[in-house]
């Protein structure tokens, strides 16, 4: 879903008038419209009390999206007002359900206190002004975030060429972790790259936007907000990177192309612009090389349910069956690595070696495991406290953060000759002070609230000022309880109570039917009448109102010291935010590998081989998460061997063709290798007994039959568009798995078009590739093409059915058991007998025999059989036609060419 909604630049709004008779707009209408009109495009969260309330349209929006209740508030321009709101202590909730619905929301608060506005006059209204700008990619709340996935912004630019050949730039940022990537690619790459990115919102210029080849692309992102070109303007993007992160030149940042800067800065433009000034301390940008991940396309991520499955759920996908981390920052960093595999065979190395120590040491695995789960997720608490978000618990998970990390390291430093990747994760869990938790674990109490502006969150002792005013407030308290049982006492009314809200403050209640007493002398000159309800009767004293103004000052003056104590240990935070940042990613890094070893040895995998050559051998592969779904039901998993490498002499890779019946498992072998590759370039162990990998620059897939409607495409073309993505992009080093091409359309053409992709696949991409096909005469293909090899699939018939072994083995089949699978199916006994009775016939025909004369001859079920039509008269334009494919050029004299010439001129219809 893509919204179309521009975030305005900050400026001051035009004073110009609201409606045509302001004289009938309230100062706070005239104040609403005025902020509204500054933020056009987003719904208007706008702080009245305890509530965010939203007016007009925003109203009959928010209340449809929110199943809230609409209502109404006085009139403009002799119109009611429609109004709905919610309350601001739900008003996570309402946001992040506005937010999945493709809102964005400009939160408007009060930034004065109502006595401040009361002393400028009676009509004065509260000063108010947004505070922030939410949108899909700028959360940080854990309500409004899943912590166990990214949630990215990015920046996309175009740079024209002019001999065609555009090149993009992109620039990612996930603020509630800090991370920042930039990139380039072509036009070509950029769908790839979109789903390897996966952002939660893109920004793009408006131009871009509409563009007719990149606009459809961008517009199926989940949310896409235009921007005004200045966003994007190179030439002040190095001055826009240089004051964000403080510094005097790009020296100080990563290096990058112009593009790239340009994305950049866009991106952080943005969150500039989001956050209302209150600028989230974020990573130096980090720039990732063209080639150094394995590309994949779309459509093949969604094939081999990387992250997701077909039907958009986590569970039943690979990610799902391999993720054994116990943090969400793990969790990220392992969907981070299946989305973007690695094609350095040495940085791969490096993860694996990491794995391998947890896997021979069991009993560290184990240990560092127990810490991990009682890690906090530092960056997310983090990024909240740099945005003035946080609380006093996001203060505790970095001190426990810290504490976890001692813990940890008192492990790691156990290890033998741990290797690099450990080696790192240990110098990064030293970096955060450890002064800085001693400090909160002195200043914050035992229980902890989760907003601070419900205070108690500070120690006793830790502050003596901080004390001293509790104490006064709570000895008030004590005053006040005193005083209820004295009035008690005075008036003869055991019930009477001393109770407060926030409207009235302190009040004396009691009953209706003791009301009347204390409105009567003498009582009537101690009790000052109130408020009347339906069942109480409320008052009150002048001594209870000194006392009152006693218990909310020292009250006050409590708040206000913990808030600046919490101010203060902020600023420590953020002081140590590279520290504590670093920490936080070596959790993640040590969750992983751990991770990774507990499900290497749970579920028998190996740890690859994989190097640059062009190899691909597997013994006993496994489809990981088939494997999973099979154990559970106490079945075992048919293991397989698969050999794609160059065979002897050979300088490129095999192409298998396999055949064999329906639900055999050719499309689970397809995918379990294709898997295998990517698991093995994730730097994780794999399912098999021996993995010899050589590194895949591109991973392609076309598996399956879906349509594309909204677009145009029927499920063959869908099919066709992706093979040609294959078959033009597809190099040496390339993996291809291709099921079933050409089955979408009839017979003949079918198996012209998967022979010809066979053929361009072996001898212009020259890649690794598994075809599965019912084509069974394509078989015939291997003995002219060399680097082809015939697989089938074991099966076996009993008594009439068939019976799947699952077993990929040398050969070929010569029939696809379609009818039984159909009796598997449940297929009504009438139609297997006569499906059988087809099928003989067709087996027995010759296969030139016309459909007309087969149908004519077949009985049961057969069109009734009518007399031949008279062949019609060919018309002049065929005869022209036939004539001309009757000639052979290349075997006539020129005297024979000019007389064939003139012949045809005699045959083109008159006139």
């Amino acid at each position: 879903m893509t919204i179309q909604q521009s975030i305005p630049a900050p400026a001051a709004p035009e004073a110009t008038p609201a409606t045509d008779a302001p004289s009938r707009v309230t100062p706070m209408m005239e104040q609403y419209l005025e902020i509204k009109a500054a933020h056009p495009g987003l719904l208007l969260f706008y702080r009245m009390g305890d509530f965010y309330e939203l007016f007009f349209e925003d109203a009959e929006i928010a209340s449809k999206a929110l199943g809230i209740v609409l209502t109404k508030r006085g009139k403009h321009q002799g119109m009611d007002i429609p109004m709905c709101g919610v309350p601001v202590e739900r008003s996570e909730d309402y946001l992040h359900r506005l937010i999945n619905a493709g809102h964005r929301v400009a939160v408007c608060e009060q930034t004065e206190n109502p006595a401040a506005a009361r002393a400028r006059g009676n009509k004065s209204v509260v000063a108010r002004g947004v505070v922030r700008l939410v949108t899909p990619g700028t959360l940080t709340e854990d309500t409004l975030l899943d912590a166990r996935t990214n949630n990215y912004l990015l920046a996309i630019a175009r740079a024209r060429a002019s001999s065609g050949g555009d090149r993009i730039g992109l620039a990612w940022i996930d603020i509630s972790t800090s991370e920042f990537m930039v990139t380039e690619c072509s036009t070509a790459e950029l769908a790839a790259t979109l789903a390897r990115i996966n952002p939660n919102e893109a920004i793009v210029t408006d131009a871009l936007y509409g563009d007719p080849d990149l606009g459809p692309l961008l517009r199926e992102l989940p949310s896409v907000t235009p921007l005004t070109r200045d966003v994007f303007d190179g030439a002040t993007a190095e001055r826009r990177l240089c004051d964000y992160f403080a510094v005097a030149t790009m020296d100080g940042l990563s290096a990058m192309t112009r593009l790239e800067a340009t994305a950049a800065a866009a991106a952080v433009t943005y969150i500039d612009r989001t956050q209302v000034g209150k600028r989230p301390p974020l990573s130096p940008p980090s720039r990732e090389a063209a080639g150094t991940t394995m590309a994949i396309d779309p459509a093949t991520r969604a094939n081999l349910e990387l992250t997701r499955t077909l039907a958009g759920e986590r569970r039943g996908s690979l990610l799902d069956a391999i993720d054994c981390t116990v943090t969400a920052a793990g969790s990220r960093l392992l969907a981070q690595r299946l989305a973007a595999p690695l094609t350095d065979s040495a940085a791969i190395a490096r993860r694996l070696d990491a794995i391998a120590t947890f896997v021979t040491d069991s009993a560290a695995r184990d240990d560092i495991r127990t810490t991990l789960r009682a890690a906090p997720d530092m960056s997310r608490a983090l990024a909240r406290l740099s945005v003035g978000r946080g609380g006093p618990r996001d203060l505790a998970a970095l001190r426990d953060g810290i504490l976890a990390a001692d813990q940890a390291l008192a492990r790691l430093v156990q290890l033998e000759a741990a290797p690099a990747e450990i080696i790192a994760v240990m110098e990064a869990l030293r970096r955060p002070s450890r002064d800085f938790a001693r400090e909160f674990e002195r200043a914050l109490a035992e229980q902890l609230p989760l907003i601070k502006r419900d205070g108690g969150f500070i120690r006793e002792g830790y502050d003596t000022a901080l004390d001293e005013s509790r104490n006064l407030r709570d000895a008030s308290r004590l005053v006040v309880a005193a005083m209820q049982a004295r009035y008690a006492d005075d008036t003869g009314i055991k019930a009477l109570k001393i109770r407060h809200n926030n409207v009235l403050g302190y009040f004396v209640e009691v009953t209706a039917q003791h009301g009347d007493r204390l409105m009567a002398p003498p009582l009537n000159a101690t009790f000052i009448h109130r408020q009347t309800l339906a069942g109480q009767v409320r008052f009150t004293t002048s001594e209870l109102g000194e006392i009152e103004a006693k218990i909310a000052n020292a009250g006050d003056r409590a708040l206000n010291l913990e808030l600046e104590i919490f101010e203060r240990l902020c600023a420590m935070a953020l002081a140590a935010s590279d520290d504590l940042r670093a920490a936080a990613h070596a959790f993640a890094l040590l969750d992983v590998a751990t991770a990774l070893a507990k499900l290497a040895i749970d579920d028998n995998y190996v740890r690859p081989e994989v190097d640059g050559s062009l190899g691909f051998a597997v013994e006993g592969g496994r489809h990981p998460v088939v494997e999973q779904a099979l154990k559970r039901d106490g079945q075992p998993f048919i293991a397989n061997a698969c050999d794609l490498s160059p065979g002897p002499g050979q300088k490129s890779g095999q192409i298998w063709l396999i055949t064999g019946p329906n639900m055999a498992g050719k499309s689970t072998f397809l995918r379990q290798n294709a898997l295998i590759a990517l698991m093995a370039q994730i730097g994780s162990y794999v399912p098999a007994s021996r993995a010899r990998i050589g590194v895949v620059d591109r991973l392609f897939s076309r598996v399956g039959a879906a349509d594309d409607l909204a677009r145009g495409r029927s499920t063959f073309m869908v099919e066709m568009v992706e093979t040609a993505v294959i078959l033009n992009q597809a190099s040496e080093r390339s993996l291809v798995i291709l099921d079933e091409i050409g089955r979408g359309t009839a017979t003949f053409d079918g198996l012209s078009i998967a022979w010809a992709a066979i053929e361009h696949l072996h001898e212009a991409n020259r890649c690794r590739a598994l075809f599965a096909t019912h084509y069974h005469e394509l078989t015939a293909l291997s003995a002219k093409l060399p680097r082809m090899f015939n697989a089938t699939v074991r099966v076996k018939e009993w008594q009439g059915d068939v019976v799947f072994l699952h077993e990929v083995l040398p050969g070929s089949a010569d029939r696809s058991y379609g009818i039984q699978v159909a009796k598997l199916a449940g297929l009504p006994p009438a139609v297997i007998a006569r499906a059988k009775s087809v099928l003989a016939k067709l087996e027995a025909q010759d296969r030139g025999q016309t459909a007309r004369a087969l149908a004519d001859d077949l009985p049961l079920f057969a069109v009734p059989s009518r007399a031949a039509a008279e062949a019609a008269a060919p018309s002049e334009a065929e005869q022209l036609v036939e004539a001309v494919k009757a000639l052979h050029p290349d075997e006539m004299s020129p005297r024979e060419a000019l007389e064939a010439l003139y012949a045809l001129k005699a045959k083109l219809p008159k006139g």
